[in-house]
């Protein structure tokens, strides 16, 4: 069995304290700022990846959506704030469907 050494473990910090101490507290504009680029890069990494799946480059789902190149380029490195009109047409493009859920 392992043991720990319980001095280390004290000393040991969860996520939130990390991100608290380098963003901002929950509620902070930082805090705002920064999970907003977190999910913007979430989501272009889903885009990447998908578009990867279907050996797509990105001139080619540019065209498909009618935008550029360097834009699809922006969204895939989080660089960019796409409106949810162009997500949709880019999930289009790349066979991403979603299934309405009602409570």
């Amino acid at each position: 069995m392992t043991k720990f050494d319980e001095k280390k473990l004290a000393g040991l910090r969860n996520a939130k304290e990390l991100l608290d101490a380098k963003y901002g507290e929950e509620g902070t504009d930082s805090r705002r700022l920064f999970d907003e680029k977190a999910r913007a890069y979430y989501y272009g990494v889903i885009l990447r990846d998908r578009r990867k799946e279907l050996k797509m480059t990105q001139k080619e789902l540019a065209d498909k959506t009618g935008t550029a190149r360097s834009y699809i380029a922006r969204i895939e490195r989080g660089d960019t704030d796409m409106q949810l009109s162009s997500f949709l047409r880019i999930a289009e493009a790349l066979k991403i469907s979603f299934t309405p859920v009602f409570a």
